[in-house]
Formats: structure tokens, sequence, C-alpha cells
């Protein structure tokens, strides 16, 4: 629980988030040892007129980088990022779209991976560094403090997934305070709202579903859960930074918090089918198939997972490879009755399981459990009881799957 809170703090205000050398807390300069200002030279800076944020002429320059980096063509998208810093190598624009990109290189281990660490968080203090000298010179300065925002708010998320509880809520305190900040901006574009949106909506789930956090979440203002989906939907239409990211959260909401599942497989559908080569919506369009029953679909999308991940494509991770391979496995054993290539398809599960250290997963449990089940109707108690018990010591006692293992274990104490 305490681990969630500090997740639930980060995710309040990661503004634009579709996710270390000193523990000094308090002062940022201690993430700022990596150097990325030697990736390329910067030349003398031009000046920029009003919100960067806001220039059309940037946000059309840009608009095929930020697809490409969606779309896992992290190289691409990076060059064009690198291109904007060296024409305003003072405004914190260009650091956040390289941290974000890095952010979603991490996004689909499910976190895991702590090899874009150090880079990650060299570029969003950098944008915190840079949002800081702007807003120094001017405390009304919206863009600023959403920049702050920003990059306060992903910075916490991920320090909360490494378990570095002080930074994380520092943080987070100060994401929120810069929120509020930027609030002034909303009416200026969508792209200041979505802070608010995700405040508004957490804040109202987290004291609808976890009672002991209620007496924390009195110090921090309050939320309206409604308003916050409608402020979501507003900015996956119109936001350009910030449209992509309202989709992400709001296919996860309606899936996972609103029990909706239609509303999700639309924006999945949508998002899986502009970005194709995004390991993250691939997966998550092809479990709403499989979940809702549309075998057929969520079959070619496994398999289109599995073959890139097979090329060693960007952002296909084991994490993909285990969806893709229990939906393929289901739908053998259960739509075409081929159970030995279901078989096959379960022990592939089981590997990305263990490659991607997540043996507590339903996949992995119920990997074993179906391969249990095959093996008795083949007639192979043996390796039947040998499933079972892998089973029976990995899932939790008051589960399903554990009260089946139990039951065919004591039938069969004979069988060796």
């Amino acid at each position: 629980m305490k681990k969630f809170l500090y997740i639930a703090f980060g995710l309040l205000l990661p503004v634009m988030a579709s996710a270390q050398t000193q523990e000094t807390i308090g002062d940022t300069t201690a993430m700022r040892q990596v150097n990325i200002g030697t990736v390329d030279v910067i030349p003398t800076a031009v000046k920029v007129k009003g919100m960067l944020l806001l220039n059309k002429d940037v946000q059309y320059e840009l608009e095929g980088a930020v697809d490409n980096m969606y779309n896992f063509k992290y190289e691409r998208a990076e060059k064009q990022f690198k291109s904007l810093r060296r024409r305003y190598p003072e405004h914190p624009l260009p650091y956040f779209l390289m941290g974000l990109s890095q952010w979603w290189k991490i996004v689909p281990t499910n976190i895991q991976t702590k090899k874009y660490d150090d880079l990650f968080f060299a570029y969003m203090d950098t944008t915190i560094q840079k949002a800081e000298e702007l807003y120094d010179k001017n405390e009304n300065n919206t863009e600023a403090a959403f920049f702050l925002a920003a990059a306060n708010g992903f910075s916490a998320r991920l320090h909360s997934e490494r378990s570095n509880w002080r930074k994380a809520t520092v943080h987070s305190k100060r994401a929120i305070e810069y929120m509020e900040i930027a609030k002034a901006g909303n009416g200026l574009s969508p792209e200041f709202l979505f802070g608010e949106a995700l405040f508004n909506y957490y804040a109202i789930w987290i004291h609808e579903n976890y009672k002991m956090l209620r007496p924390v979440l009195a110090f921090f203002p309050d939320g309206d859960k409604r308003l916050g989906l409608k402020q979501l939907r507003h900015v996956s239409n119109s936001g350009f930074y910030t449209g992509t990211e309202a989709k992400f959260f709001l296919m996860k909401i309606y899936a996972n918090e609103e029990g909706n599942l239609d509303e999700s497989m639309k924006i999945a559908q949508s998002l899986a089918t502009k970005y194709p080569d995004n390991a993250y919506f691939q997966r998550f369009y092809a479990r709403l198939l499989f979940v809702q029953g549309h075998f057929s679909m969520a079959e070619r999308v496994s398999l289109d997972i599995l073959h890139k991940l097979e090329q060693k494509m960007p952002g296909y991770e084991a994490v993909s490879g285990r969806y893709a391979s229990y939906i393929l496995a289901y739908v053998n054993q259960n739509k075409y009755r081929d159970l030995e290539k279901a078989k096959q398809y379960y022990q592939e599960s089981i590997m990305y399981a263990e490659m991607s250290n997540e043996r507590d997963s339903g996949y992995f449990i119920n990997s074993y459990l179906n391969l249990a089940r095959i093996s008795d109707q083949q007639k192979d108690k043996s390796k039947a009881k040998r499933y079972y018990t892998i089973v029976i010591n990995s899932s939790e006692k008051k589960s399903a799957a554990f009260k089946e293992a139990r039951n065919f274990l004591k039938a069969n104490k004979k069988v060796k």
C-alpha cells in the first residue's frame, strides 16, 4: 500500500506522460551528471516570441516526430527533437520531448528496464532547470509551470517505481504545486488541461477505492471524477502533444477502472491502427479483443506481435510475448482444438513470463493450469501432476486455480 500511495501521487501529474548519482533531496542538480549536451553542438540561442508550446509552426514541424515516437521509431523522432533543441536550447520543450522518448522505451517493459533511467532523469531534470529559469523571470509564465508540473510528475512516477520514496514525494509535491499555477493556461490550449484532468479523475478514484488514503487526500485539492473524464476526452480530441497521452490514460481507465470495455476498445483500436509498431498499444488491443471474445482478430494481432518480437523490433519485449503467446495458446486449445500447438504456445508464454520476472502473473499460472488440463485430457497423469504442483505453489489459496490443483493432487496421490 505504501508503494501504491507514491505511485498514485506520481500518476496524478504525469502531464504528457502517455513514465541517480546522489541521494540529496531538494536539489535536482544531483541528476545533472549525465552530459546530454555532448550529443550534438548547440549553436547560438534563437529568441522565441510567445509560447513555444503553442507555436503552430513548431507543431507542424514536429507532427511527424511525435508520431514516430509513439510508433517506436525513436531514432527518427529524436533526430527532430534534437534539431528543435539546437534552435531553442534554453527552452524546456525539446528536453522534455527527449525525456518522453526515453519514457516510451521504458513503458513496454512494464517499467522494469532500468537502462534508460539515467538519460530519462537527466532530460527531465534539464527540463526542470530550463523551466525554472523561465519561471524565475516571470512567475506568471504558465508555460514554464506546465513543464515544471510535467517533468516533476514523470520523475515522481519513475522514482516511485524504483522505490526512491523520498524523491518521489518531493517531485510529486512540486508537480501538484505547479499544476495549480499552470491552470491559468487552461483556456489557451488543451495541453494545459491534461494535468488537471488526470488529477480530477484519480483524486476521486483513489478516494473511492482506497479508504485508508482518504486522510492523505485531505491535503490535496478536491477532484471531480466525471469532469476529469470529460476533460480527458477533450484533450484526447484536441491536444497536439498531450492528445495521445490522454487516449493512453482513457484506454486504461475505461478498461481497468470504469469497466467500460467497449469505449476502451474503440480507443485501443484507433491507437493500434495509427501506431502499428507500438508494442504497448498492440498488446492492450489484443488483450481487449481476447477478453471480449473476438478470437480471430486477437489471433491476428498476437501473431503480428510475436513476428515483430522475433524481428527484435524496438519495444517488443518479453511482456508482449507473454500476452501474445497465451492468447494464441488459448485460441488453439479452445477454438481449433489443436492441443499440440496450444502446449507449445503455453510453454512460450511461461518462458516470456520467466524472462520478465512475472511468475506471479495470471498468464504464468493459467498457462501451467491449462497445460495440466491438457495433460490430464491426454491421460498423462504424471505430467498433469507436475503442472498442478506448480500451480498450487504459485497461486493464492483462495483462487479457483489453487482449488482445482489441490483437488487433482488429492485425487491422484499415488501418481508418480
